[in-house]
C-alpha cells in the first residue's frame, strides 16, 4: 500500500494496494514511444506472470526472453534495496527501525504478534523510511503503511502516485491516502484499522510467526503484488534473526 515506487490497497477502514518493485513506463508521445511502450508492455506481462507463477530464479531463467531477463533483473535489484539483503542491516536502517521501535511494540501487543512483523511491514511498505508518503507542502504524513483515504476517514488526506497490479500488470494511478501528525498516531490507526477489517483477522494473533501474518494480510487484500507475503515473510524473518 505504498506510493510511486512501492504502494498497496481495499474498501472502508482497508489499506492500499501493493507497489510493484518497477513502476510502469510513460510510453511516450511519438511513434518510437509507443513502439517501445508496446515492447514494454509485453515484456512487463512476461515477466509478471512468470513470477506470479513461480519462476523462481527468474532473471537467469531460460523460460524468459532476453529482454524479459533484463527487466526482471531491474525489478529485483530495486526489491533488493527494499528488503535489504544481506545479513545485517545498515545504519540507515537501524536508525529507522529505532525510531519507530516504542509504537511497533505498542501496535504489535494489540495485534498479538512479534514487534519485529510490524517493522517489517512498515519498512517493507515505506522503504525503510526513505519514501515516505507526503502532503501538498511536502511534510510527512508519516503514513508508513500505504494506508488509502476512503469514504470512512476523517482525517487529513494527500495525494500521491501508485502502483497497482491488475491481470499481473503493473499500473501507475493516482489515489487519496491517510495522513497523520506523527508516527503514533500512525501506527495505532494501523493496528485499529487490522483489528476492526475482518478481512485481516487471519493476521492477528500470528505471534512470531511471520508467514501467518504476511499470509494473512495477502489473503485479506492488503496488497496486489502476487510476491507481497513473500517478500513480507523474508523480511520479517531476517528482522527476527537479528533481534534473536
Amino acid at each position: 500500500m505504498r506510493h510511486a515506487e512501492f504502494t498497496t490497497s481495499i474498501p472502508a477502514l482497508t489499506p492500499t494496494q501493493a507497489t510493484a518493485p518497477t513502476a510502469p513506463i510513460d510510453n511516450g508521445r511519438d511513434a518510437g514511444g509507443a513502439k517501445f511502450g508496446g515492447i514494454f508492455g509485453e515484456v512487463q506481462g512476461e515477466v509478471a506472470d512468470f513470477i506470479q507463477n513461480g519462476g523462481g530464479d527468474f532473471v537467469t531463467s531460460a523460460q524468459l526472453s532476453a529482454e524479459g531477463r533484463m527487466w526482471a533483473a531491474r525489478s529485483q535489484n530495486a526489491t533488493a534495496a527494499v528488503m535489504g539483503d544481506g545479513a545485517d542491516t545498515s545504519p540507515d536502517q537501524q536508525a529507522f527501525l529505532a525510531s519507530i521501535a516504542p509504537w511497533a511494540k505498542e501496535a504489535a501487543d494489540k495485534l498479538g504478534v512479534a514487534p519485529e512483523l510490524v517493522s517489517a511491514h512498515a519498512a517493507l511498505e515505506s522503504g525503510w523510511g526513505q519514501r515516505p508518503l507526503r502532503n501538498a507542502d511536502g511534510s510527512s504524513t508519516y503514513n508508513l503503511f500505504g494506508i488509502k483515504a476512503n469514504a470512512g476517514w476523517r482525517g487529513s488526506v494527500a495525494e500521491s502516485a501508485t502502483t497497482e497490479y491488475v491481470g499481473g500488470a503493473a499500473l501507475k494511478t493516482n489515489a487519496r491516502f491517510r495522513a497523520y501528525p506523527d508516527q503514533a498516531s500512525a501506527f495505532r490507526d494501523y493496528a485499529q484499522m487490522l483489528i476492526d477489517n475482518p478481512r485481516f483477522h487471519g493476521a492477528l494473533g500470528a505471534g512470531n510467526n511471520a508467514q501467518a501474518f504476511a499470509a494473512g494480510l495477502a489473503k485479506g487484500g492488503y496488497a496486489t503484488d502476487p510476491s507481497y507475503a513473500a517478500k513480507l515473510a523474508r523480511l520479517a524473518g531476517k528482522l527476527q534473526n537479528i533481534s534473536g
